[in-house]
């Protein structure tokens, strides 16, 4: 009953949840970890058709967001990092075939110095014609490895060649690998982009932020209806801010609907446990060593519903 209860209230309060999904690689067998093949792609887009989800442009999301207006259920955007050529040779044709928009995001150094295995400017200007791009650093840097200087150096750059190059100012930005912090969302939200994209796990609302955008990732042979149950747990973090100076997660802390009173809490390297929420706040003791430098704290009520933040370790 308090389980059934629990799912009541997640749908109650948190309905109305866009998916944006992130690819990689388009049938190129050589690289399994970021890949998706054709067959799988193929099978993806026709079940989105099949069952009432409406493929729809990243910003139309975007703009719903910015009007505070209930993003619809079944809407989908597709994103793509790192603009490999696999995705001009094998993928766009897929998406062409489909009628579906996305939106590429690129690696300027990769492009500029003409490596093997990455889009030229041509065909990204090309794949232009049916998607939205947007920018993906300059070096692919760890974002939280480097000095903040360094951060607004490769912005700048990626962003000057890239606006020379397409004859345009990239709108949105993605982090490489995800990865990020306040200090580097400062200087990346500087450069004026309408919005930015993490890797995080979770849905998009009419409450999402712009400048934290959640993506959903599909690599490899992955069960798609299991993915569209994600929906958006609404939740006002207090603690953790930033990753512990001392790697010791003292507690997690944050506001959440009275209503609720039981969660799930996961952290990276040590599973799910149960927790209590008093009066609307979670207040829960750990004093965990952390195991990894980039870890994942999810608050959840039923798996699917979830709160997704991630902390990264500062490594200058």
């Amino acid at each position: 009953m308090r389980f059934l209860l629990l799912l009541f209230i997640s749908y109650y309060y948190l309905n109305a949840n866009a998916h944006i999904f992130v690819y990689h690689r388009f049938g190129d067998d050589k690289h399994s970890s970021t890949n998706t093949t054709l067959k799988e792609l193929d099978k993806e887009f026709k079940y989105f058709k099949d069952n009432g989800y409406k493929v729809v442009k990243l910003s139309q999301i975007v703009e719903r967001i910015k009007s505070k207006k209930e993003v619809p259920d079944n809407w989908v955007a597709l994103t793509i990092d790192d603009s490999y050529k696999s995705f001009y040779k094998n993928g766009l044709p897929i998406f062409i075939k489909y009628n579906y928009p996305f939106s590429l995001y690129v690696y300027v150094k990769a492009t500029q110095k003409k490596y093997g295995d990455f889009m030229s400017w041509e065909e990204i200007k090309e794949a232009s014609k049916y998607g939205e791009i947007g920018l993906h650093s300059y070096s692919h840097p760890h974002l939280t490895n480097i000095s903040l200087e360094k951060v607004k150096i490769d912005t700048k750059k990626s962003f000057e060649i890239f606006e020379k190059e397409l004859g345009f100012k990239p709108k949105s930005y993605a982090y490489p690998y995800g990865e990020y912090n306040q200090k580097v969302q400062k200087i990346i939200k500087s450069f004026n982009f309408d919005y930015i994209l993490n890797q995080n796990t979770g849905t998009v609302t009419k409450s999402s932020d712009i400048y934290d955008i959640n993506r959903i990732a599909l690599v490899g042979k992955v069960n798609l209806q299991e993915k569209l149950k994600y929906k958006t747990l609404d939740v006002q973090w207090i603690e953790p801010k930033t990753y512990p100076k001392d790697n010791i997660l003292k507690k997690v802390k944050a506001k959440i609907d009275p209503n609720i009173k039981e969660l799930k809490l996961y952290i990276t390297g040590y599973g799910w446990q149960n927790i209590k929420v008093k009066n609307g706040i979670i207040d829960k003791k750990l004093d965990l060593q952390l195991k990894k430098s980039r870890t994942r704290v999810i608050l959840s009520t039923d798996y699917f519903t979830i709160a997704n933040k991630i902390i990264i370790q500062d490594k200058k």
